[in-house]
């Protein structure tokens, strides 16, 4: 019948946060949300991360910093905003007024860093329903800021952000081939939800003038190239660790791109470098996404998370 609303039932669970639907924007592709407000309803989407956020105000990396790939793009931003503090008097306001559901993602270089930015978070008014603890940013000059990389450190972060006294997901890297063990870390810390994973280290040469292009050297790799390898880290996490929430993210353009991760077990995606060609495309997916379960008779999202493991 023309006009009828699909009868599929979006809503998912990411630990204690529940959403009304799976699709969301990926922590560093959509600055501080609010700038989407003009291209699609924010209150539409399951939540909105933030960049990634340091207790105090990061210039990040020098320019060049970002790089378009075959599949993809390069880039070297190196965590660049404006600080906690800042963010919640001048950005948070405009987000929060969309409706939108919002989790704040913070990093730091110390255990004590991550600490401090979320004891700033502690105070935020309840439309951040959640914090992501960025473990994993490969783009910093200083890579033993790479926690997920050791059990040890991820716990120890994770356990930190508990100052901000909300759920906390642990974003990890997909670097480690001991990544289910960086996500039972995080879990044992107080993690509800891993976020596999970031991007892939990764380097472009300008052959003119025979040096690395981006001005730090090298860059964090995203795009359809790495949905692949995303994939399998959501699968193998899946795997290792079936209670708990993953929101799969990595090259996610398309509705089909989300299933495939919802099937790898992934409860949420996150949408991200598609952003830069398609400013629209987390409205785009999530509509897709629908039709894509009404055509197929799936009525929950329970019939498609983790089915590709039989």
């Amino acid at each position: 019948m023309r006009g009828r609303r699909p009868a599929v039932d979006l809503t998912t669970r990411v630990g204690s946060v529940e959403l009304p639907n799976p699709v969301l924007t990926a922590s560093g592709t959509a600055g501080y949300g609010h700038e989407l407000a003009d291209h699609l309803d924010l209150d539409s989407l399951g939540a909105v991360v933030v960049k990634s956020l340091h207790a105090e105000p990061w210039e990040g990396n020098p320019a060049p910093r970002v790089h378009a790939t075959p599949a993809g793009m390069l880039n070297s931003v190196g965590l660049q905003g404006p600080g906690v503090e800042a963010w919640l008097t001048h950005d948070l306001p405009a987000l929060a007024a969309t409706g939108a559901r919002v989790v704040a993602s913070i990093w730091g270089r110390t255990v004590d860093e991550f600490a401090r930015a979320a004891e700033l978070l502690a105070d935020a008014p309840p439309e951040v329903v959640a914090v992501e603890v960025n473990a994993s940013c490969p783009n910093l000059e200083d890579r033993r800021a790479l926690f997920a990389h050791s059990t040890v450190a991820t716990a120890a972060v994770v356990d930190a952000a508990a100052a901000a006294g909300r759920p906390r997901w642990a974003k990890l890297s997909p670097n480690t081939p001991e990544l289910p063990e960086m996500a039972a870390a995080a879990v044992s810390a107080g993690a509800e939800a891993v976020t596999v994973a970031n991007t892939l280290l990764g380097m472009v040469i300008d052959t003119e003038s025979r040096r690395p292009l981006l001005g730090a050297g090298r860059g964090g790799l995203s795009g359809p190239a790495i949905r692949p390898v995303a994939v399998r880290a959501v699968f193998d996490t899946r795997e290792a660790l079936p209670e708990v929430p993953i929101i799969g993210v990595g090259g996610v353009a398309s509705a089909e791109d989300a299933v495939e991760f919802l099937l790898a077990g992934a409860s949420a995606v996150q949408v991200g470098t598609a952003t830069f060609a398609d400013p629209r495309a987390p409205a785009r997916i999530l509509r897709d996404l629908e039709r894509w379960c009404d055509r197929r008779g799936v009525a929950t999202l329970d019939e498609l998370i983790g089915v590709a493991h039989g």
